[in-house]
């Protein structure tokens, strides 16, 4: 292990009505750094879907790392019991932290930071109780934080494009041009549907029950 190693963690989804949550770490050392900088590797957002689809096959042949997919169905689970989307997200960087330090030792990570780091370090288990972790905002450009981006949004992108075979209908990424896909599929399978394919917690979920006269 490199003193100079680190963990890079970030998700994917959480803004997305439709499809999972997924949050991914990456593992790297200053020569694999140096990789994914002339790579081109940059925080997901800034660039294709096409490219992140791309470098992600790169990043996973290339680097340690773990990937930790909370589909929809899981996610309202764990959404009702926790009531707080920092402490689901929380316990997801947990989790994917937890699977790299199993691997191999590392004693820094890197996350976006999106609520008291308290929620994370408690999340953690034995593994990962001593690392030291730096929650910082726009983490994203941090080169190990940008490919765990990648391969979060890249595993996000699949699974939307699995469930949107699943229900033969294509869902829609973001939240603000969902509704309509929403009423078509509440329309053709019922209400329950929602709880499979999207994170029911959001506003949109009541607004298309309402629009369609059904009682929640």
């Amino acid at each position: 292990m490199s003193e100079d190693s680190w963990i890079g963690i970030d998700e994917s989804g959480k803004g997305d009505y439709f499809g999972p949550l997924v949050i991914a770490a990456v593992y790297v050392d200053p020569a694999v750094a140096e990789y994914l900088t002339q790579l081109g590797v940059k925080d997901s957002k800034a660039i294709s879907d096409r490219r992140v689809l791309d470098l992600s096959r790169a990043i996973r042949s290339r680097c340690l790392h773990s990937i930790v997919r909370v589909g929809p169905e899981r996610y309202n689970e764990l959404y009702a019991q926790m009531g707080n989307l920092n402490r689901l997200l929380a316990w997801g960087h947990a989790r994917a932290l937890e699977n790299v330090l199993s691997q191999i030792d590392c004693k820094r990570a890197i996350a976006d930071q999106f609520g008291d780091e308290r929620f994370i370090l408690d999340a953690l288990m034995k593994k990962g109780r001593h690392i030291q972790l730096v929650q910082k905002p726009r983490a994203e450009s941090d080169v190990a934080v940008a490919a765990a981006s990648i391969l979060a949004r890249a595993e996000f992108l699949n699974q939307l494009d699995e469930l949107s075979r699943t229900v033969g209908v294509p869902l829609p990424k973001g939240a603000s041009q969902v509704e309509a896909t929403a009423r078509q599929l509440v329309e053709k399978y019922g209400s329950n549907v929602l709880y499979k394919l999207a994170k029911v917690h959001f506003r949109t979920t009541q607004r298309v029950i309402s629009s369609l006269g059904i009682e929640s």
